[in-house]
């Protein structure tokens, strides 16, 4: 096996690993006091694919159903996300975000995005971020999951 590949993705499992725990250190929003990551990632996966069953959710953040159901009913109590039947099948029920939880999304990715670009203005080039970019685009069509 071609040792950078093998190096690619030890440094893509610390940049994820050590990455994800830094920011969710660093950034100081009220929202990421207000609620849990995984609550914030559940809408946000909402948000960028669309209404979806909590089935998917749960495959999505790798727990089990039961998990993403107690997340739901929080999320439902706080009206951050309501249920709704699918069109394509009655039976089916899809979780769809709110207003409400469109602006969480938002006011979250605002503090996410203005931490890393905070700590990354002086130590990464704007050709370093398009090849990052690039490399970036290519590797999510490659992983891209089915339906997803």
């Amino acid at each position: 096996m071609d040792k950078r590949l093998i190096e690619a993705v030890e440094l893509f499992e610390d940049v994820i690993v050590h990455g994800t725990e830094r920011v969710l250190k660093s950034v100081d929003s009220p929202i990421w006091q207000e609620y849990s990551r995984e609550q914030l990632q559940l809408m946000k996966m909402i948000s960028k694919n669309g209404a979806m069953p909590a089935g998917k959710l749960a495959s999505l953040q790798g727990v089990h159903k039961s998990a993403v159901s107690s997340r739901i009913k929080k999320l439902e109590e706080k009206k951050l996300i309501h249920i709704i039947k699918s069109s394509e099948d009655q039976r089916t029920k899809l979780i769809k975000l709110t207003d409400e939880g469109e602006n969480v999304v938002r006011q979250s990715d605002q503090a996410v995005y203005e931490y890393v670009e905070k700590l990354f203005s002086d130590q990464v080039t704007d050709e370093e971020l398009n090849q990052f970019v690039a490399t970036f685009k290519k590797i999510r069509e490659i992983l891209k999951w089915e339906g997803v």
